[in-house]
């Protein structure tokens, strides 16, 4: 197995590219500028220059990896087209050259309540209804994948059990980013986790389960 991650250095794609190496399994790490990745990632990461919004620069980017790992997001701004370019059409660009470049198993992450049109979050842009797009895009694209629904993300790190459910079942709740990091990370291990989409959040009352557990229960 080698992983590709997009969205390297924003606050969850740089704990999955951590994950990852603590789980010594080899990575490329998708990023726009060398001298920041290298303050952020660990030294073990491979990085690579590139950007999903040129569809060009994927392929050659990917080279030999076999799984694909997208935490992009647009950064909030004043520009409007920022949700479809980086949610929709940079998600998009991944899919094309994942599916080009023969990718065993795309993981994405996603948002809790992308199904709610009027959640305040699309205030941003739609940023809901692009992030909702691109999921509708990888589940049509043949490719194995598992979508990862996160509740609102916490940068602290915290015991809290995680609490795992299928589609449209959660709607509020939060999860630190590291345990969002996990999940994706585990989703490669885990047959379950395989063409599914999964919503997370951390409860501190949830009984613990087994990684297995979890992702077999969220059907």
């Amino acid at each position: 197995m080698k992983a590709f991650v997009a969205g390297a250095t924003g606050e969850t794609g740089r704990r999955i590219v951590q994950e990852l190496v603590k789980r010594q399994i080899p990575v490329r790490a998708l990023v726009r500028n060398l001298e920041k990745a290298r303050e952020i990632l660990p030294a073990e990461a491979e990085l690579v220059v590139g950007d999903v919004l040129k569809p060009e620069s994927l392929s050659a980017a990917l080279a030999d990896s076999t799984v694909l790992l997208c935490a992009t997001g647009a950064s909030p701004s004043f520009d409007p087209t920022g949700p479809y370019k980086v949610d929709f059409e940079g998600t998009k660009n991944l899919v094309d050259a994942a599916k080009a470049n023969g990718i065993e198993h795309f993981v994405f992450v996603s948002s809790l309540c992308v199904s709610k049109l009027l959640h305040p979050l699309n205030l941003f842009w739609l940023i809901l209804v692009w992030k909702k797009q691109a999921e509708d895009y990888i589940k049509n694209s043949g490719l194995a994948y598992t979508i990862v629904r996160p509740g609102g993300l916490k940068n602290e790190d915290n015991t809290y059990p995680v609490v795992m459910s299928a589609a449209d079942t959660l709607f509020d709740g939060s999860i630190p980013r590291q345990k969002v990091a996990q999940v994706c990370v585990e989703a490669l291990f885990q047959a379950a986790s395989r063409n599914k989409v999964v919503e997370i959040v951390a409860k501190a009352e949830a009984p613990e389960k087994s990684w297995d557990q979890l992702f077999a229960s969220a059907t």
